[in-house]
């Protein structure tokens, strides 16, 4: 019998072992990418948790901690039936931003996905934001190292958007925070590909969040493509505002 574990390093690298499942995964045996979005996102929530800083503590300190942009390198997409670890921890924060880091490596330690993403911290009621500074719950982590992946910075589109479609949003796509899990927007930015895109390899994904969106709304999607980096931009807008803005390198 396989068993799986969580445990952090002397150095706070938090990693949890898990078993990539059939229903994870796409066509081509895959994992897909609201699979990818959601175990880094609920890997860090983890860490914290068994850090003591769950949820319900936050909330007590009128502080969440919410994603705000995140940024891959896809060595090697996990695929089904695939053992694998994520290894996740905290680097030197940005004066309004947390960041994170993480690494996916496969049962022989070789790399898959490498990521950062950057969060925010926000008053629990109100969401504005909190300096990092401010953020006393914890020690403040110096760590600083080199990554194979891109900054999560902002994603500019240069190129003219396209409209690519519309997503009502519905139960399915809400969380316990009363909006918009942050991983249904890769499934918002994929589905919105044409499908000569979806039979690619990705190589990269960023996305930023804007806007939270919530039941009820609609969300009108528009694509950019530049075929000359093997780049395409999805933009999610709601009421004419944006939602969210991803790249997707193939």
């Amino acid at each position: 019998m396989v068993t799986f574990k969580q445990w952090h390093d002397e150095d706070l690298t938090f990693n949890n072992e898990m078993k990539i499942y059939f229903c994870q995964c796409d066509l081509k045996s895959n994992l897909i990418l609201t699979e990818l979005l959601r175990i880094t996102t609920d890997s860090a929530v983890d860490d914290y948790n068994q850090r003591g800083m769950s949820y319900k503590f936050l909330q007590e300190h009128d502080m969440a901690v919410l994603v705000s942009r995140v940024a891959f390198t896809i060595h090697k997409m996990p695929v089904a039936n695939e053992l694998i670890t994520i290894r996740t921890w905290e680097e030197k924060p940005e004066p309004l931003q947390l960041m994170r880091a993480y690494e996916i490596t496969d049962r022989d330690g070789s790399k898959l996905v490498s990521g950062l993403s950057a969060w925010l911290v926000v008053h629990y009621q109100s969401h504005k934001i909190i300096r990092t500074k401010d953020f006393t719950l914890r020690p403040e982590p110096n760590r600083s190292e080199m990554h194979d992946c891109p900054y999560p910075g902002k994603i500019v589109v240069t190129e003219e958007l396209r409209p690519l479609g519309e997503h009502s949003i519905g139960n399915s796509d809400i969380d316990a925070n009363g909006h918009v899990n942050s991983s249904r927007y890769g499934a918002f930015a994929i589905d919105a590909l044409p499908e000569t895109y979806l039979q690619k390899e990705i190589k990269g994904f960023r996305l930023n969040y804007s806007k939270e969106a919530k039941k009820g709304s609609n969300l009108s999607l528009y694509g950019a493509f530049n075929d000359t980096s093997n780049k395409v931009t999805v933009v999610g807008k709601q009421a004419g505002s944006i939602c969210f803005e991803s790249e997707f390198l193939f």
